[in-house]
Parts: C-alpha cells; sequence; structure tokens
C-alpha cells in the first residue's frame, strides 16, 4: 500500500531574513491602518479614538501573530503560504468594511458583523498553521492549543457583539481582544515560543513600521485635492514630511540596529531572546506603530478633513480644536514613548528620552493657542531640534 506524501514545514534557521512574500502580507495589513485613519477622521470624538485604537489592537495583534509563525516555518512556502494568503484576503475585506464598523445596516450581513467574521477567519486560520508547524514540535503543539483556548472563547463576545451593536458592541469588542491578548500572554508566559531567527524578527518588525510610516504619510495627504494649490497647505504638508522624516530617524539611525544586535547576540533557546522578542518587539512596537498612525491622523485633519479649522484660508489665524492637538501631539509622544520603552528593553535610555517625551505633551497647551500652521511648525521644529540633539557627538 502506498503512502499518501504529506508535506512538512520548512523550518526556519539562524540566517533566515524577511521574504518579499512577508512583505506584501504587511502591504494589506497598513492598508488596514490607513483605512482606521479615514475612520477616525469621519467623526473626530473620545469615543472614535477609543475604537480606532481598538481595532488598531486587534490588528497589530493578529499581524504579531504571523510574524511569530513566519519565525517558526517559512511563510513563502507551501501551506503556510496558501494560509496566509487567505488571511490577507479576510485582512482585505476587514479593512474595507472599516469606516462603517459601528453602523448598522439591514442587510443580513453588516459592515460589524463582516469584520467580526473576517477577523475571526484570520485568527483561525493562524491556529490551523501553528497546529501545521507544531508537527514533530510537542512543546509548540502544546502552546498551540493554549493559544486555541483564549482565542476561540474570544469570537464569542466578538460575534456577538457585532450583532448587538451600539455601545454593546464596544464593550463586547473589548473583552474579546482583552480575552484574545490576555490567553496569548498567559500562554506565551507559560512556554515561550523559539525565536529561530533574531534577524529576521528584528527586520520584519522595522519593516512593517516603515511601511506604517510611509503609507500613513499618503494617507494623511489624501483628500486635499486642488486645495493643495494653496500655499498654506503645500506648507503644512512640507512640515508633515519633515517630522514623518524626523520619526523615521529617531527609530532607524543607530537605534533599530543596535537592538537587532542585542537580539541576534542571545542564545536561539534562551529565554532571554524570547523576553526580547516578546517584550522590546512584540509590546514596545504597538506604541511606535499606533503613534504614527496617530500623528499622521492628525496631518490628515489638517490637510484632507474639510473642517472650519483647516481649510487653508484658517491658516492664519484659527486654532486646532483639542481633540485634533491630541492626535497630533499625542501621537507623537506615543511614538516617543514606544522608542523609549524599546531602548529601556534592548540597549539602554536616558533621561533626556523621558524629558523629550514630557516636552511634547507641555506644548500641547501652547499648541492650541497657535493658528493651525504654527502648531504643526512648533512640533516639526521640536522633532528637527530633538533629531540634532541625538546627532550631537557624545563626550565621554
Amino acid at each position: 500500500m502506498s503512502r499518501v506524501h504529506r508535506s512538512r514545514p520548512v523550518l526556519v534557521e539562524e540566517a533566515h531574513r524577511a521574504t518579499t512574500f512577508e512583505i506584501f502580507f504587511d502591504l494589506v495589513l497598513v492598508f488596514a491602518l490607513t483605512r482606521l485613519i479615514d475612520f477616525m477622521a469621519e467623526s473626530l470624538g473620545p469615543l472614535t479614538l477609543y475604537q480606532g485604537l481598538l481595532l488598531l489592537l486587534w490588528f497589530w495583534y493578529a499581524w504579531s501573530c504571523y510574524a511569530w509563525l513566519g519565525n517558526q516555518v517559512r511563510a513563502d512556502n507551501g501551506p503556510v503560504l496558501a494560509g496566509m494568503l487567505a488571511a490577507m484576503a479576510a485582512i482585505f475585506v476587514a479593512a474595507l468594511v472599516i469606516p462603517q464598523a459601528w453602523q448598522r445596516h439591514d442587510g443580513a450581513l453588516s459592515p460589524p458583523l463582516t469584520l467580526a467574521i473576517a477577523y475571526v477567519v484570520v485568527r483561525g486560520l493562524h491556529l490551523g498553521l501553528m497546529t501545521y508547524s507544531s508537527s514533530g514540535n510537542p512543546q509548540y503543539r502544546r502552546q498551540t492549543l493554549r493559544f486555541a483556548v483564549s482565542t476561540t472563547l474570544a469570537w464569542v463576545p466578538l460575534l456577538v457583539g457585532a450583532v448587538l451593536g451600539g455601545t454593546t458592541q464596544t464593550v463586547l469588542w473589548t473583552v474579546a481582544f482583552l480575552v484574545d491578548y490576555g490567553g496569548g500572554r498567559i500562554a506565551t508566559a507559560a512556554s515561550f515560543g523559539e525565536v529561530r531567527s533574531g534577524a529576521h524578527f528584528a527586520e520584519r518588525h522595522g519593516l512593517v513600521l516603515i511601511i506604517v510610516l510611509g503609507e500613513s504619510l499618503l494617507s494623511a495627504g489624501a483628500g486635499a485635492g486642488l486645495s493643495m494649490l494653496a500655499w498654506p497647505v503645500l506648507l503644512a504638508a512640507v512640515f508633515g514630511f519633515a517630522a514623518t522624516v524626523c520619526l523615521w530617524w529617531l527609530y532607524f539611525v543607530g537605534v533599530a540596529p543596535a537592538a537587532a544586535k542585542v537580539l541576534t547576540s542571545a542564545s536561539p533557546r534562551s529565554r532571554r531572546r524570547q523576553q526580547l522578542a516578546s517584550d522590546a518587539y512584540t509590546l514596545a512596537h504597538l506604541p511606535l506603530v499606533a503613534g504614527a498612525v496617530y500623528f499622521a491622523l492628525g496631518i490628515h485633519l489638517i490637510l484632507a478633513n474639510p473642517t472650519e479649522q483647516t481649510r487653508p484660508r484658517h491658516f492664519g489665524g484659527e486654532p486646532m480644536s483639542w481633540s485634533a492637538i491630541l492626535v497630533l501631539y499625542g501621537g507623537a509622544a506615543l511614538y516617543l514613548t514606544g522608542r523609549l520603552l524599546f531602548l529601556r528593553l534592548t540597549v539602554h535610555s536616558s533621561p533626556g528620552h523621558l524629558v523629550a517625551i514630557g516636552l511634547v505633551l507641555l506644548l500641547m497647551p501652547l499648541a492650541r493657542t497657535l493658528p493651525v500652521l504654527a502648531a504643526l511648525g512648533l512640533l516639526t521644529a521640536f522633532l528637527v531640534a530633538l533629531v540634532g540633539h541625538e546627532r550631537r557627538p557624545r563626550v565621554d
């Protein structure tokens, strides 16, 4: 009797680097994040900002799970490739309905339910791929079973919330995330997943962040249209671009290479490497990505949102609203907070990093009194000064 051939997962080796397929996967995720900017810009307020943050947490956690998976087995091979392609399609569908994520429709499949089902598909596929990848690895199989418990339990409030809508939807979706993420952290604490390639893991997180910075900048300028002919809007766009370059520099020049060296120098099977991957990359990169998204939202409100305070004729004298100041300056502060955590967990941090965050927050009341263009220029000038300060040679 002939045996049926069954493909086995191709394990990642220490020298493995990010593949073009994984970058393709990241682009679909970032498309979802840019849709979040559109969602929050439509009706800026505390509830909308929280709902946007909740969805951002969902997508970041889902992406992190696939990033860990891609560090165990090659993502561009066999069933893993097929499964991740299906997950990409589900993320794409979820992204399309994000702007209507809290709107009720008379149809059988409302946008909230579509989003919930798409997310269930993304997480379910991940569990299936983990099961496939755990072939011959009892420890990874046990971790998969622990993940499966919390993940499937989270689907109940997720789907029920999508059906009920309104405030109940927000509450139940928060519960769903806490169950899913909390269970994942417990499973990780019980048995860290092996980081087979430190260079690959660091590269994946750096690549997704650079894509977020680039795509968020594009999203920020979307919708400006003919108003770009006005010089104040053009100057605001240049300020936004310069500030984004500063955010890039503050992570990718010096910080990211040094942290990657720390991760790769740790023993592949050591708990030190697993903790660095889990805390410095999976956790600390969340405020980096979220900060970039909220900062882009602030630029979006200036360039693209047709409200009275952001039309070109008001750039000279009308101040921004507190909500707009919060996302613009708060996004920069959140990004710097993520950078501080990342440095503290990998290389080192200095009191100056904490002072920089405090200064951004202290500038917010002043920015609230300034015209729109001046408020953006003030933040850009601060970030340029911060980059200049860190470029100065240190005297030991």
